[in-house]
Formats: C-alpha cells, sequence, structure tokens
C-alpha cells in the first residue's frame, strides 16, 4: 500500500479518478503524491544552478518542507492508468507509453521495497524503477472480481479516460 520507506511521511489514501504523480519522498524514496499537493514546476528562468541544487540538497529544511506532502497509498489490487512511461521501459516490458495496470505488493518482506504495477501482459516492474514526474490516474480502487480486468470494453484506454470526464450535472462516472 504504502511502501515502508515512506511510512514517516503522512500519508492517506488515493482518490478514485484522482491525477497522482511519481514523486521522490525525501530525496530518497518513490512514491505516488497527489499532483495538487505538488509545488508547481519551475521555469527555466527560475531554477538554480547546479551548485545552488546540490548544496540544497543537503539543508534539512528541504526534507523538512518534503514531509508536508502525504504518499498516496493505493491499496493491492487497484487499477491505475500510467503515463509517460521512458521508451526505455517501454521496450524492456513491452507495454506503450499509456497503460492500465494493477497496483500490487511483491513482497511482505521487512524493510524492503514491495510496492510494483503489474501491466496486461503480467510483467510487472517496482514503483522504484519508475520515472520521478510520471503521471498516473487512479481508475478504481477496489480489487477486480475474479475476471480479468484487461479483457472486454473496459480495457480501451479510451473508454477509461472518458469514465473520468464529468457529466453534465458535475458526477464522474466510475467503471468499478
Amino acid at each position: 500500500m504504502c511502501d515502508y520507506s515512506l511510512h514517516h511521511f503522512p500519508n492517506r489514501l488515493g482518490v478514485e479518478g484522482e491525477e497522482l504523480v511519481v514523486h521522490r519522498f525525501g530525496g530518497a524514496s518513490l512514491g505516488l503524491a497527489s499532483a495538487s499537493d505538488l509545488p508547481a514546476p519551475k521555469t527555466a528562468s527560475e531554477t538554480p544552478s547546479r551548485w545552488a541544487q546540490i548544496k540544497s540538497w543537503f539543508q534539512p529544511p528541504l526534507l523538512e518542507a518534503d514531509k508536508r506532502i502525504p504518499a498516496v497509498c493505493v491499496p493491492p489490487g487497484g487499477r491505475l492508468i500510467l503515463r509517460d512511461i521512458p521508451t526505455t521501459l517501454q521496450r524492456e516490458l513491452g507495454v506503450n507509453e499509456v497503460e492500465l495496470v494493477t497496483f500490487t505488493e511483491v513482497s511482505a518482506e521487512a524493510n524492503s521495497y514491495r510496492d510494483a504495477v503489474r501491466f496486461r501482459n503480467d510483467r510487472q516492474i517496482l514503483l522504484q524503477r519508475l520515472h520521478e514526474g510520471q503521471r498516473v490516474n487512479v481508475v478504481c480502487l477496489a480489487p477486480a472480481a475474479e475476471e480479468n480486468i484487461f479483457e472486454g470494453p473496459t480495457a480501451s484506454l479510451v473508454d477509461l479516460s472518458m469514465a473520468f470526464r464529468p457529466e453534465i450535472d458535475g458526477t464522474v462516472s466510475r467503471p468499478c
């Protein structure tokens, strides 16, 4: 749900329809954070020099500020749309740039990374191997019934992306 390395950060359960981002917490572990909780990316003119970046990495206030960003937890079996998959991972895993994935835990071992995503082709990858800044949309937090969630009409990413467009009355339809 949330890797052991994120337990000293505030955390909360994700919300269906929420946009998340792969975020580096405390300069070390990768996890999921809400896009709305993260500071806006800096423009080229606001980007500090390389030396300023190195110095700021060692200053405790940065770590303290990062502790206010909650890690977003997803239960095993939750379904996500993973976006911006780098070309190297696409080739390695045989996937596309945007994929419907199932959140899973690969181990129950203490003090080890266990959060991972499983693709339609049954390949899986630890969250720690994703790239910082990748976008993730929460499709459904409930585990799928015993049928294969990647078959049938809901497997289409077009169908899934349409499911999160607000209807006229402001509600969001969910494929869960």
